[in-house]
């Protein structure tokens, strides 16, 4: 198993902690900054998983008026 050390960006939403990995689009939250921290972390290791789909996803092309 490899490891990688990421950068988190922790916050305080009232009683909420949010923890942003600065390099990875990827956010969690928490009770405390280390809970926030461990839920990153959790996140991240989801993020990174090889997907498991057992059926192909649908793809669908759409339109959006923009003015």
């Amino acid at each position: 198993m490899k490891t990688q050390t990421f950068t988190a960006s922790i916050s305080q939403e009232g009683k909420s902690f949010i923890a942003q990995c600065l390099e990875i689009d990827v956010a969690s939250q928490g009770k405390s900054e280390d809970e926030a921290v461990e839920n990153l972390k959790e996140a991240l290791e989801l993020y990174f998983e090889p997907p498991r789909s057992t059926v192909m996803p649908k793809l669908r092309k759409f339109e959006v008026s923009i003015d």
